[in-house]
């Protein structure tokens, strides 16, 4: 198949592709047209079918799997697919894979290094969060492995979360043995754990949009309220340590702008906020530096708030 990023103005398409999205409109002469987003492994691409009731466009709906027949041009700088033709395909035409975007790294091999870090956390408070979510509960496993890290942003793909969880969870590992007055224990725990609300405030792929929960309580408070469930469950958890890690998770975007309940007020907050943020910059610029290969100024990214460019081999 041609996927989406390889399309060029003038291109004629017939290929299978999943709908992201589709919406009924009218243009202002009145006549009905639908909106569509064709989406691949690649990206996503608008579409418009203008006239939806003709013979050669068959019925389909969002997530659906369906073949496009169409021209690809220019609108507004931006490329966009008018289709001619459209039939909903069925198992075994196409498959999954090139439709999703994927981790470039094996997720087993991930998730592994992720438990064997948990097997090195020595406080059995902690531990026992660690296990009863990435060990015992089958439901959060899958949930966790396969989620993305963002709607968009950066890593926005499958096995995204795992990815972004285990670099942030290795940096904080560093930060431990630079700067000894770190309690290591309570760091990598609120490494580990400080997105998992993400498996609840973005929906599965192919959709990955925000739910309802995600909406209203963001992924934040969603993360200290599964933590929460799994202390009022463990005897005698120690208080403190319980608001520690609690924080850690509350104070991790670092700026109440950014979206933090609370602004980092002990050490491995802090260390946690730089980790996270570190990670989600380099990602961000690794995924725009892969999207070109233009050596020439790459325009404002609101993320990184500033315009970029990559950096020159002499």
């Amino acid at each position: 198949m041609k996927y989406l990023q390889e399309l060029h103005d003038g291109d004629r398409i017939s290929d299978i592709y999943l709908i992201k999205h589709k919406q009924s409109a009218v243009t202002k002469n009145g006549k009905p047209y639908d909106n569509v987003i064709l989406m691949d492994k690649t990206g996503t691409m608008d579409a418009k079918v203008w006239d939806p009731n003709s013979a050669g466009i068959g019925d389909f709906d969002v997530l659906d799997y369906v073949e496009i027949v169409g021209e690809v041009s220019s609108y507004n700088g931006q490329l966009q697919v008018s289709v001619k033709r459209a039939r909903l395909c069925h198992e075994g035409e196409y498959d999954p894979a090139d439709y999703l975007p994927m981790s470039s790294r094996d997720i087993t091999e991930m998730y592994n290094e992720l438990l064997g870090i948990i097997g090195t956390i020595q406080n059995k408070y902690l531990k026992y969060i660690l296990e009863d979510l990435f060990i015992k509960d089958e439901k959060f496993i899958k949930e966790f492995k396969y989620s993305s890290a963002a709607k968009a942003v950066h890593h926005g793909f499958v096995g995204g979360l795992l990815e972004h969880t285990l670099s942030v969870t290795k940096l904080c590992d560093f930060y431990s043995r630079q700067y000894p007055k770190l309690n290591r224990d309570l760091l990598l725990t609120a490494a580990i754990c400080h997105d998992i609300g993400k498996t609840r405030e973005l929906s599965a792929f192919p959709k990955n949009d925000y739910t309802d929960e995600g909406q209203f309580i963001g992924h934040i408070v969603i993360g200290v309220e599964m933590v929460d469930k799994i202390i009022d469950n463990i005897p005698d958890f120690p208080v403190f340590l319980a608001s520690e890690l609690r924080h850690c998770i509350l104070a991790h975007h670092g700026e109440l702008e950014f979206g933090s309940p609370k602004k980092p007020a002990i050490m491995e907050a802090v260390a946690l906020n730089f980790a996270d943020n570190l990670d989600a910059k380099m990602e961000t610029f690794t995924e725009l530096l892969n999207a070109t290969t233009e050596n020439g100024w790459l325009g404002f990214n609101r993320l990184l708030d500033s315009n970029v460019i990559r950096t020159r081999e002499e």
